[in-house]
């Protein structure tokens, strides 16, 4: 459920991911972390995540692969398998849940086929509901990975790999511009403010000594 964000699921922050994956998961602890995590360390939509084979996570001897497949048959519009390295973290998750056996990593009820992505959502809601948090979505784990690779200097090139965009114009729909980060933006504009000499005249910083240009306090 959306509340007041445009229809936009809500960006995570480091607390209410803590909150989560700490007191948010109760129906079945392991899995539920487990899932919330791939959707969170991959950037994965949840129906990549549910649709996840055993064969994608872990090798045969039961080892978390250092990669994910996402095979391509299960992406939005069917463009490209993607291949997602597996953070320390998500490791962890995976190894603490590890199903002994199935085709896919999250089964579905009484273990036919995978869990249904309606009801990864569903396993989301009572997450949130239980430690208060409101306008988050199985997007936001997507969302909110993107997001903090942008702000991590990451080239867009490259989280277009990781995201499976085929437009950079969609992925750029996905990330949060933060209030802090437009006024950090505007106040690099102080470098032009003028600076005035002993005679009370205003110049601007570095605009002196090169062709071409003119003096600020001219320009009034």
């Amino acid at each position: 459920m959306k509340v007041e964000r445009h229809g936009r699921a809500k960006i995570l922050t480091q607390g209410e991911i803590e909150l989560l994956f700490l007191h948010g998961c109760v129906l079945d602890p392991p899995r539920d972390r487990a899932l919330f995590a791939v959707m969170l360390y991959t950037a994965a939509r949840v129906n990549e995540a549910v649709t996840l084979h055993m064969t994608d996570v872990f090798d045969r001897r039961g080892r978390v692969r250092a990669e994910i497949t996402i095979r391509k048959g299960n992406t939005k519009g069917k463009l490209a398998t993607r291949a997602i390295p597996v953070l320390e973290d998500l490791e962890n998750r995976l190894t603490h849940y590890h199903p002994q056996s199935g085709e896919f990593l999250f089964p579905g009820r009484y273990g036919r086929g995978h869990l249904h992505p309606d009801s990864a959502s569903w396993i989301l809601r009572e997450a949130c509901e239980r430690v208060g948090l409101e306008g988050v979505s199985t997007h936001s784990f997507r969302r909110t990975a993107l997001t903090q690779l942008s702000n991590a200097g990451i080239p867009m090139r490259i989280i277009q790999e990781i995201s499976g965009h085929r437009d950079l114009n969609k992925l750029y729909a996905y990330l949060e511009v933060r209030p802090e980060q437009v006024r950090g933006a505007i106040s690099a504009l102080a470098m032009l403010t003028p600076v005035a000499n002993s005679d009370g005249d205003c110049f601007g910083k570095g605009s002196f000594g090169e062709a071409g240009q003119i003096p600020l306090g001219e320009l009034v």
